[in-house]
């Protein structure tokens, strides 16, 4: 039986600036049980100790290549205090804040890791095959201890699992039209989501300690659904014309952002009522929003795109969050601009009356980034395919241009960069 629980070595996942609380907190303990029948259509857990026959022994570390890897994968963990990457040769796994490389498992027959979840800072992690020569198949998620190199449990699947999301109870895997949501204790299925087309394995889950709340798309075109699991409701919101882009929660799952493929509003939405709070105007040319991220405090929302910018605007919500959830933010933030017209609201199109950001970060256009808040105040972090990593700062009381603070690349030396 394998126990899910932080990982002691301070050479894995610890960091002197972030030593936070729930790495010290018990994780549930994860236990096989007999699969069905493979010929059904329910999703299995392999119990076979050598079912990982993929790797005939534990990841070696493998001299780098000539040349640097393919990026297949990249996100962040729960607390964007880390982010991994999946790569045409294993995965690794990045410090935000300091920057560094906290380890990697490059597989020996160079297998490729298109999804890698990460459980907050412990030695859990959710992997799925991907690329040219996938290590796994892409119909599979492997849990994988890292504290032991190995995979403990496995969930298969008739079709290719788009996306993955984990929380101490819970394992959620999205396919292009279902999502199955598993206790992370024995594995067992507790619930199953029907949804609109989904490849880009739209979801995301609360991560605070109650009960979880979960959002997805619904069965039509622009339409989001909420799942609320303390009170077993579900709410359907019409979001948007276009079909969901990108959604986020924040930490509580009380406020929700979504984003459509047209990509230049972005609206936040309370979860409870479904009504809609605040819209934020991106951009009048179409985009296609890659990332939307709040601020711990709810007090921000980072968005990017294939256009080159990084926005950051300034959210004017409370649903009842305690006073002390904004503590350390800005005393008089600015407000999000509006057009100079915006005394003639409800004569011209929304346009003239929109909110626009307060911050931008401006990176090279049609690349793909994603983004989120960082640990110190008012600062951003984002992370690029092409490998590229920032660290920017924004002025809560001027706005404008955001200061880079750091940029490397987790791909080349920096002899190379």
């Amino acid at each position: 039986m394998a126990t899910l629980s932080a990982y002691p070595s301070p050479n894995f996942l610890s960091s002197p600036s972030d030593q936070t609380n729930h790495t010290q907190e018990s994780l549930p303990q994860l236990q096989h049980r007999p699969s069905p029948d493979p010929e059904t259509n329910t999703p299995t857990l392999d119990t076979n100790p050598n079912f990982q026959s993929s790797i005939s022994t534990p990841p070696q570390a493998v001299p780098p290549a000539s040349s640097p890897p393919s990026i297949l994968h990249l996100s962040f963990n729960q607390d964007h205090s880390c982010f991994a990457v999946g790569t045409d040769h294993g995965f690794r796994i990045y410090n935000c804040d300091p920057f560094q490389e906290i380890f990697r498992r490059d597989f020996d027959r160079v297998g490729g890791i298109g999804i890698v979840e990460m459980l907050l800072r412990c030695n859990i992690l959710a992997l799925v095959g991907g690329g040219p020569n996938p290590q796994y198949s892409p119909n599979k998620v492997m849990i994988w201890d890292d504290h032991h190199l190995r995979c403990i449990g496995e969930l298969s699947f008739r079709s290719e699992v788009r996306s993955v999301r984990l929380r101490r109870d819970r394992v959620v895997v999205v396919l292009e039209h279902k999502i199955f949501v598993y206790d992370f204790a024995e594995l067992k299925q507790v619930h199953q989501i029907e949804t609109f087309a989904n490849p880009k394995g739209l979801c995301a889950v609360s991560m605070g300690a109650g009960p979880m709340v979960l959002v997805c798309p619904g069965l039509q075109k622009g339409q989001v659904r909420v799942e609320h699991y303390a009170s077993k409701r579900t709410k359907f919101i019409t979001a948007h014309d276009s079909r969901i882009a990108s959604l986020a929660l924040t930490t509580d799952g009380q406020l929700l952002a979504t984003a459509s493929t047209k990509g230049t509003l972005v609206r936040i939405y309370n979860t409870g009522d479904g009504s809609v709070l605040q819209e934020v105007r991106r951009g009048a040319d179409r985009a296609e929003i890659y990332s939307l991220a709040f601020s711990s405090n709810a007090q921000w929302l980072a968005v990017s795109s294939d256009k080159g910018t990084v926005h950051v605007f300034s959210l004017k919500i409370n649903v009842g969050s305690p006073a002390t959830d904004r503590a350390g933010s800005a005393s008089n933030p600015v407000s999000s601009p509006h057009s100079s017209l915006s005394f003639i609201k409800g004569v011209l199109p929304k346009y003239f009356s929109s909110e626009w950001s307060v911050a931008q970060f401006r990176l090279v256009e049609g690349s793909k980034y994603i983004v989120a808040f960082g640990h110190q105040k008012n600062t951003v972090v984002i992370i690029g395919i092409d490998g590229s990593f920032y660290r920017c700062q924004f002025d809560p009381e001027n706005g404008g241009e955001m200061t880079e603070l750091e940029c490397e690349n987790f791909v080349k030396p920096k002899a190379a960069f």
